[in-house]
């Protein structure tokens, strides 16, 4: 349970602004989890600037793949979601980390304490799946698959499909 709590801490901060510092922790991950590996060979080779703007092309503003609950399913930012998920962190004792609360990485952290945390996990896994994840994030997978231009994102959707079943057997569990 703990690893997999690791990795979607990694997937949550792989999803984060890219600055001087992301490539080498994407080099030192690689290590780590294979599934990285062409990414990191692949971003040895990209300027920041250039992975900044791919950044912003599919997550800022008029993206292609926004990174946020509401707008996958109230077709708008800071839609109903933001609210039923600021209570659910709050319920859980989760500090505000000053993103949207329906930010796909700050609902990663969320499953990773959900299911780092087993007693806790029982009463939260299904209203974080079945209320948010299962809800738009294949969808979103598929959209960064399609729209990426470097291997980081492909990688991160990627993952997040392999992963999902483990989480859907998590729900099922609880």
């Amino acid at each position: 349970m703990e690893s997999l709590s690791t990795e979607l801490r990694v997937l949550a901060s792989l999803l984060g602004h890219p600055d001087l510092d992301t490539k080498e922790v994407v080099q030192e991950l690689a290590a780590h989890y294979t599934w990285l590996e062409p990414a990191a060979r692949e971003l040895e080779n990209l300027s920041l600037d250039t992975w900044q703007a791919e950044y912003a092309r599919l997550f800022e503003g008029e993206s292609r793949c926004p990174p946020y609950e509401s707008v996958y399913m109230s077709g708008r930012m800071h839609g109903p979601q933001e609210a039923e998920l600021r209570e659910l962190y709050l319920r859980l004792g989760m500090a505000h980390n000053g993103a949207p609360e329906d930010y796909l990485g700050t609902l990663l952290e969320c499953a990773a304490v959900v299911n780092a945390n087993a007693e806790v996990g029982k009463d939260y896994w299904s209203e974080l799946w079945d209320g948010h994840l299962r809800q738009w994030v294949p969808r979103f997978c598929f959209e960064l698959r399609h729209h990426s231009r470097i291997a980081l994102y492909r990688a991160v959707a990627e993952r997040l499909c392999v992963l999902f079943p483990e989480l859907q057997q998590n729900v099922a569990a609880a």
